[in-house]
Order: structure tokens, then C-alpha cells, then sequence
């Protein structure tokens, strides 16, 4: 992965793809991901190096303020970000189960981020927008003292931009539940 990780996204499909060609032209940067996520919003996902996401990012930003809805970039990424996003993280250990819902797909990103380097945890899943009417969530597992403070911190800090939904943590999962998840 890159050194690092931006994100923009858009109420509207025609600011979010106009903002995606204009990161690319701005910044040397990589698309990651850029697509369509309930309800009808458009986010872009980029990789590359901390100035250029940077710069990628602020460029779109800064062209369509009316309609954007939530943006981050992040410098050293935690690297089980994406194989949370795309459902390849390997789970060993079913221990206590975190959850935690945001209103947006950036500050889901971001409230991952955040609980990956807080504590000794796993995530487990990233759930961006779709089918969600736009709100997002993020799965983890560990130790319940390690979810419960990964899952606070992140809270507080999403709950800062006013993005924080609802979060959870369940010590003990039963099987049944677990096997659904993974």
C-alpha cells in the first residue's frame, strides 16, 4: 500500500466523478476505488504518496464545497484497511466482536484506522455505504479491554465531525453469529 490513503465523497454522481478526474489531473495518484454507494452519493478512493493525496484531495474539496459530504486523508495507513474494505482479512481468533456504525463511508474508513493502531484488535470488515442508505460500519475483533478501548477512541474522535452513529461490543459472541460474519 502507499504511504497513504484519501478519500472524497459526494452527494452527487456527477461532483464525485468530475472531483475523481480532477485528483488524478492535480496529484500524482493512484484510483483505488471510485464508484456509486447508496443513497445515489459518489466516492473516490485514492493511494500515493502523502503530498500528492493531499493535494488530490484539497483540489476536489475545494471544487464542488456545495455538494461534498465527507473527506479524509491519512498518512500511514494501517495496512489491514483495505483487506477490511475487500473482505480478504484472514481471522484467526473469534475473541469479542466490535461494531461500529458511522453516517459516512470516509469516517468509517477513518474510525478503522483509528481502532487498528489504538489497540491490539483485528478488523474484520468494512462496510461502505452500500445498502446502508450511505452510512457505513466496521467489524472487529480482540480482546473485549482492546475492542472496548478501539471502539471508544474512535468514537470520540469521529463523534468530534458528528459522523459517530452507534457502536457496540459483544465479549462473547456465539458461534452462530460468528458464522455468519465470517
Amino acid at each position: 500500500m502507499a504511504n497513504a490513503i484519501g478519500m472524497i465523497e459526494y452527494k452527487t454522481v456527477a461532483s464525485g466523478m468530475t472531483a475523481a478526474d480532477l485528483m488524478v489531473k492535480t496529484a500524482e495518484v493512484d484510483v483505488i476505488e471510485a464508484k456509486t454507494v447508496c443513497p445515489g452519493k459518489y466516492m473516490v478512493l485514492v493511494s500515493g504518496d502523502l503530498s500528492s493525496v493531499k493535494a488530490a484531495v484539497d483540489a476536489a474539496c475545494a471544487k464542488f464545497p456545495t455538494t461534498l459530504i465527507d473527506s479524509f486523508v491519512l498518512g500511514n495507513p494501517h495496512p489491514s484497511i483495505l483487506g477490511a474494505i475487500y473482505g480478504t482479512n484472514d481471522i484467526k481468533n473469534r475473541n469479542a466482536l466490535g461494531i461500529l456504525e458511522t453516517y459516512t463511508a470516509a469516517s468509517a474508513i477513518v474510525a478503522a484506522d483509528i481502532t487498528a493502531k489504538t489497540a491490539i484488535v483485528d478488523l474484520i470488515e468494512l462496510r461502505l455505504a452500500r445498502g446502508m442508505c450511505g452510512k457505513s460500519y466496521l467489524l472487529l475483533t480482540g480482546e473485549v479491554a482492546a475492542v472496548e478501548m478501539a471502539i471508544e477512541k474512535a468514537r470520540a474522535d469521529i463523534a468530534t465531525d458528528g459522523m459517530y452513529l452507534d457502536s457496540s461490543v459483544i465479549a462473547s459472541p456465539d458461534m452462530k453469529l460468528w458464522d455468519s460474519i465470517l
